[in-house]
């Protein structure tokens, strides 16, 4: 179910959803589309803390406009989506509920997006739901539990204690469950080989401070072909990292895979 309200804004027109996903929580979601009706679309999903209201999100969103429309969205326990975060697992619900929206709204190649938490989202959502035209993951984690960085130490402190997801939900606005994964779902790496043939692009920092380069080139060994792996010098995490000139490069690459014809598998 879902509810769209219009807004005029200079460049892109923007439509707000409210969507529900499968397990019942309900998703903020935006769509940047152009006035001419368009078939293909791309997914952006956040990192951890992340919201499609950040202004990295929208330049990397309108960055990608020529390659089709651009939903946004805030995952669960994120800012107005409802329900609680549990940082990577249940999420991939909330992908698959805008993946199916955008179909709904007549869109047939859809490529996702994803950085850092959404990265893994990405990557299990296409090897367990499939049906899109391309993955592209940024920043993302190879496997659960991670704590080789100062970084991923003080997020493990924060969603772990109580004080910390106090911290979270005033400061940032992001509510983090209590609870323990059980089951463990599978290791972004453990699943990659799945997603083929639709075609996976996996990207990292060099300078990433909070996985090292070793994630990266772990999901795309892990991954069958179609498969890309670019590792970008000096650049750090997740949205905040991704300059323009990446921006761009990304939009290059995908631009094939979700036109009108079908990719060579």
């Amino acid at each position: 179910m879902s509810d769209a309200i219009d807004h005029s804004i200079a460049g892109p027109q923007e439509e707000r959803f409210w969507l529900t996903t499968s397990d019942g929580v309900g998703i903020d979601a935006v769509l940047l589309r152009r006035a001419e009706p368009r078939t293909t679309a791309v997914v952006l999903a956040n990192g951890f803390t992340g919201t499609y209201r950040s202004p990295h999100t929208r330049a990397i969103a309108e960055g990608l406009m020529s390659v089709g429309d651009v939903m946004t969205f805030d995952f669960r326990g994120h800012h107005g989506s409802g329900g609680q975060s549990t940082v990577g697992n249940a999420e991939i619900h909330d992908l698959e509920a805008v993946v199916s929206r955008l179909r709904e709204l007549g869109y047939s190649r859809i490529a996702t997006v994803g950085f850092s938490m959404g990265a893994a989202v990405a990557v299990r959502h296409g090897a367990i739901y499939g049906g899109v035209s391309a993955v592209v993951s940024i920043s993302g984690p190879s496997r659960w539990y991670y704590q080789g960085t100062r970084s991923m130490r003080l997020l493990h402190l924060g969603i772990g204690r109580s004080m910390g997801r106090a911290f979270l939900r005033r400061f940032r606005k992001v509510r983090v469950t209590d609870r323990r994964w059980d089951p463990t779902p599978a290791e972004p790496r453990e699943i990659a080989g799945e997603i083929s043939p639709t075609p996976l692009l996996v990207i990292h920092g060099d300078a990433d401070s909070y996985f090292p380069v070793s994630h990266a080139t772990a999901v795309y060994d892990a991954a069958r072909h179609p498969k890309d792996l670019w590792i970008v010098p000096g650049m750090g995490h997740a949205e905040r990292a991704v300059a323009p000139e990446l921006v761009v490069r990304v939009r290059d690459w995908l631009k094939p895979r979700l036109s009108a014809t079908e990719p060579e598998k």
